[in-house]
């Protein structure tokens, strides 16, 4: 009985999707006021203006037309070859529809974009071609756009973009060893663009070098290594042993782009620091060993942090403004008094993310909390406790525990290793997206001719 329950269900579904097609069809024929008789799986008689029925939606005949002479314009501008108009009249056709299946699911989640979210859209494409907001229909119209298809066509592309990142975005994962792969190769390309400041030992090798000498020279560089780390300078270990060009001059090769050095030194130097060895190595020439003197262009980035911890007190039904501050006060003195901010904190602040660290709130750069908690945190001393104050949060008491410079370099670089990873997944597992939404909806394509 389930099953003959479900089979009735989706009969009258399919009944009701063929009643709205058919509604929908009958208003447009009321417009158009053009009509072309067409059987299509018995659901009626179409007209002349649809190209294709996607789900409840149809694609119309001059929707594709438009875009089809857009695409032209735009070809014949790059002086490229046309393809035939019926594949270009299909490839356009093929991509509005499946625009109309992602913007019916947008809608669906109840996705809308406001007048003014899509003025704030497009004042920024004005401003980026140095034109005003007023300005810009003017500058669409000498292009041949027109303003308010513009405006559509740019409120649909925002439609989907946050669609896709609502759908898209989660399937995308970034595995440690695919980030560890990208910041090698990042790290390489940066190289390239540094200077650095080189000293260099060499034990060469001919092609008539057996294989006992190279094992001699193996052992000598590394041995020459160790000497440098225990103390003895470079300038005068490359001096006494190298047998490069600059072993005269102590080994030293000055500055040197790193687009111009052999690929292998940049590899040797990976992400070495100033006043650091490489580990030797072997290429076609010998046996090399390099010390960094000093490197330009990868300057650090450096930012701001501050150490606080707080109490936090909510208020309710019981506990008013007032009462929530007097109650602050109170656990203040007893801090003040007893000096342990920590224990007390872990027993009464009802902030969860900090209150069972002891208040902690870890090292923040500015900017990090909410402009009248920063306020207050930025202008006390060191172990220095706040009076009561309120934030959008509820009450607080903050102590002071330190600001530091903190070099984030490396957490800048994976984060922006992550982003690049995930955009280049991007178009693909969007590709991937729109065709399981492409397999699951109801399509129907109408014969041009």
């Amino acid at each position: 009985m389930a099953f003959l329950h479900s089979m009735n269900h989706n009969l009258f579904s399919e009944m009701i999707r063929k009643l709205k097609l058919i509604i929908l069809i009958l208003i447009l024929q009321s417009n158009q006021g053009v009509t072309q008789t067409r059987d299509i799986g018995g659901t009626g008689d179409f007209i002349d203006g649809i190209a294709a029925i996607v789900n409840d939606g149809v694609v119309l005949r001059s929707e594709v037309e438009d875009q089809v002479t857009m695409v032209i314009r735009n070809i014949e501008r790059q002086g490229a070859q046309q393809p035939p108009i019926g594949q270009l009249r299909e490839e356009v056709l093929e991509r509005l529809i499946l625009q109309r299946i992602q913007l019916q699911r947008a809608e669906r989640y109840g996705i809308a974009i406001s007048d003014e979210g899509l003025n704030a859209a497009i004042n920024n494409v004005a401003l980026n071609n140095n034109v005003t907001f007023e300005e810009f229909p003017e500058v669409l119209a000498a292009e041949g756009v027109d303003y308010f298809k513009y405006r559509n066509e740019l409120k649909q592309q925002i439609t989907l973009d946050e669609l896709r990142q609502r759908e898209v975005s989660s399937r995308i994962s970034v595995s440690q060893s695919e980030l560890n792969s990208y910041l090698i190769l990042q790290k390489e390309e940066d190289q390239k663009a540094y200077d650095f400041d080189l000293s260099h030992i060499l034990l060469p090798l001919t092609s008539r070098s057996g294989q006992g000498e190279i094992n001699r020279k193996q052992e000598m560089i590394n041995d020459l290594r160790s000497r440098i780390e225990e103390g003895e300078s470079f300038e005068s270990v490359a001096r006494d042993f190298s047998e490069g060009q600059q072993a005269s001059n102590g080994g030293r090769l000055g500055w040197m782009k790193g687009g111009d050095l052999p690929e292998i030194f940049l590899l040797a130097i990976g992400g070495s620091k100033i006043g650091e060895l490489t580990q030797p190595f072997q290429s076609s020439s010998g046996f090399h060993l390099l010390k960094i003197n000093g490197i330009k262009g990868n300057d650090p980035v450096i930012e701001e942090q501050i150490n606080v911890r707080h109490i936090l007190i909510k208020t309710n039904e019981i506990l008013d403004d007032a009462a929530a501050e007097e109650k602050l006060k109170t656990i203040r003195t007893q801090i003040i008094n007893e000096g342990d901010f920590g224990a007390v904190a872990s027993a009464v602040s009802e902030d969860p993310g900090s209150a069972q660290d002891g208040g902690d709130m870890d090292w923040a750069p500015k900017g990090f909390f909410v402009p009248e908690f920063e306020e207050i945190a930025y202008s006390l001393e060191m172990n220095q406790i706040s009076a009561p104050f309120k934030s959008r949060y509820g009450w607080h008491i903050i102590q002071y525990l330190g600001q530091r410079s903190h070099d984030i370099t490396e957490e800048v670089q994976r984060r922006k290793a992550v982003s690049s990873i995930r955009n280049l997944k991007l178009s693909d597992e969007i590709e991937i997206w729109a065709r399981e939404l492409r397999d699951e909806a109801y399509v129907e394509k109408l014969p041009f001719d």
